[in-house]
Parts: structure tokens; C-alpha cells; sequence
């Protein structure tokens, strides 16, 4: 398998774009919005840039991935010929059956249809295809050039040579690919979101402010960044998609989302993408600012 269609060209997009270019695959970047796919290669070049001024690649391998990265706003003309399709668009169900249902209809029997989703089922996805054994979750940890965790996931029809070629393309990706199955959440996030809204809740019900929460998971539990911090990295927004996921999917409260967390989404603050979470991002830099309503 060496052509690869990425569809949707925000954060996850251009990284996974990025890092299959880098490693010799020929890739096929869809989005809806020129714009879009204009900003994703700029950044793409810049992720790049970076790399050769660390020394990690030479300016001929910058050039080569840039080079095997070609763009497009209609996904007819995206999978032609293509091997390995990796659906990155926002985490929307009703969006992604479409995208899939698509797929489905333009793409042949032998093409494997991977989404990045971090928490929506790959069983119901895979249902509104009629190769639902092509199905198969990929989902890439953010920033993707960086990270090297790729959680596989299962669908109940996904077949073992889906998910050996899956596992085995990760590898050459400079990846570490993790098996598991497809229930709410997988398992990255059905760890990783109920710290996180628990982290809300103390700041909610007034345990401590934002800066202490982050500093005993920071300094107590060796975390690289607190959960508050992290959630605006990810995006609040996101967060609270993948709660309600697993609120719904489990009917267990004690996944049900912190009312502060629904009350800032419904605000627009959604993180560092707005401009303001938990932390205020709009200066501009790396440096750690309390949002207005948390200092």
C-alpha cells in the first residue's frame, strides 16, 4: 500500500499527511475548503522546516514529502487509485457516516476506509458500508509527527488482514501501534477523559484553582502537562464530544460531563483554538496565563 487519501485537512489531518509524505507514501489531501488545505501544507512545510533546522531530516527529504503531497476539494477525485483512506474530519457522527458512505460508494473492495475518530464507534460507522470488514479505526495521538502511540481499533466485522496491515503500515510510519476493541471511548480516552473531567469538577466544587490542580498532576504523578492545560490543548470542545460518548454509550454517570465544562462550550471557549480555556492563549506564546474567570 503506498497511496493514501487523508481526508480533512485541520490539526490531525495535515500531521497524518505529514508523516506518511515523510515516509515515502504517496498522499492525497481532501478537504472541502481551499483555504483549508492551503494553511495545512504551510504548516506541513513549517513542521518540516523545524525538523531539518534540529537536524532530524535533510532539506532533500523536506522537499521529497512536500512533494508527494497533492491537494484536493472533491473526494471523487482524492481516492483515485488509492490504497489506505484515513477519514481526520471533526468529531461528528452524522459527518462522518456521510464521509463513509461516500467512500464507500467511490472506492473498491480491496481499499481499506481507516477513521481517526478518538471516540465514536468504528462498528456503527463501518455499518453504513457495505465492506464493513474494510473498516478500522487509526486513531494518531496529537501533535502527529511527534507522537509515536497509534491506537488500532477493531470494529466486530474488521478482519485480521485489515488489522495486520494496519498494525504492520504503522510501524513503517516510525509508529507503535496499539490493538484494541471498539467500545466507548477505546482506551486512550476512556482513561484519559474521566481524569479530565474530574480535574474540572474539583475546580468546579472548589478544591483548588487551575494552576494547583496542574501542579500536584504535574509535579505528584510526573504528567508532562496538567489536565486542565491538556483539555485546552485538545480542545474543550472535544472533550466534551467524547464525554458524552461515553455517557451515552455506558448510561454510567459517572462519565456524565462537569457543568462547568458544557457551561465554557457553550460559551465558546473551547481552548487554546479560541483563544481561551482554562488558560488564556491569545498572547501568543508557550507561557502558562490564567483566563480571566480563574484567576
Amino acid at each position: 500500500m503506498k497511496n493514501i487519501t487523508v481526508i480533512g485537512a485541520g490539526t490531525m489531518g495535515n500531521g497524518i499527511a505529514h508523516v506518511f509524505a515523510q515516509k515515502g507514501y504517496t498522499v492525497s489531501l481532501v478537504d472541502v475548503s481551499q483555504d483549508a488545505l492551503d494553511k495545512a501544507l504551510a504548516t506541513i512545510d513549517k513542521n518540516l522546516s523545524r525538523m531539518v533546522v534540529k537536524e532530524r531530516i535533510t532539506e532533500d527529504i523536506k522537499q521529497a514529502a512536500l512533494s508527494n503531497i497533492s491537494t484536493y476539494t472533491a473526494l471523487k477525485d482524492g481516492v483515485v487509485n488509492t490504497d489506505l483512506v484515513v477519514e481526520a474530519a471533526t468529531e461528528n457522527i452524522d459527518l462522518k457516516l456521510r464521509i463513509f458512505k461516500e467512500m464507500d460508494e467511490l472506492t473498491g473492495d480491496d481499499v481499506i476506509l481507516a477513521t481517526n475518530t478518538s471516540s465514536i464507534s468504528i462498528t456503527k460507522i463501518a455499518s453504513v458500508t457495505s465492506k464493513p470488514a474494510n473498516v478500522i479505526g487509526m486513531h494518531f495521538m496529537n501533535p502527529v509527527p511527534v507522537m509515536k502511540l497509534v491506537e488500532v481499533i477493531r470494529g466486530y466485522a474488521t478482519s485480521d488482514e485489515v488489522t495486520s496491515k494496519v498494525m504492520e503500515m504503522s510501524k513503517t510510519l516510525g509508529k507503535i501501534p496499539t490493538e484494541v476493541n471498539d467500545y466507548p471511548g477505546f482506551i486512550a480516552n476512556r482513561i484519559l477523559m474521566p481524569m479530565i473531567n474530574e480535574a474540572i469538577y474539583s475546580l468546579y466544587e472548589g478544591v483548588a484553582g487551575v494552576e494547583e490542580i496542574d501542579t500536584v498532576m504535574k509535579l505528584g504523578m510526573a504528567h508532562p502537562m496538567g489536565p486542565l492545560q491538556l483539555a485546552d490543548f485538545i480542545g474543550l470542545d472535544v472533550c466534551l464530544s467524547i464525554l458524552n460518548v461515553l455517557h451515552d454509550g455506558f448510561g454510567n454517570p459517572k462519565y456524565a460531563p462537569c457543568p462547568l465544562l458544557v457551561n465554557m462550550v457553550t460559551a465558546g471557549k473551547k481552548g487554546i483554538k479560541s483563544g481561551e480555556g482554562f488558560y488564556d492563549w491569545s498572547h501568543g506564546t508557550k507561557e502558562l496565563v490564567l483566563a480571566d474567570n480563574f484567576k
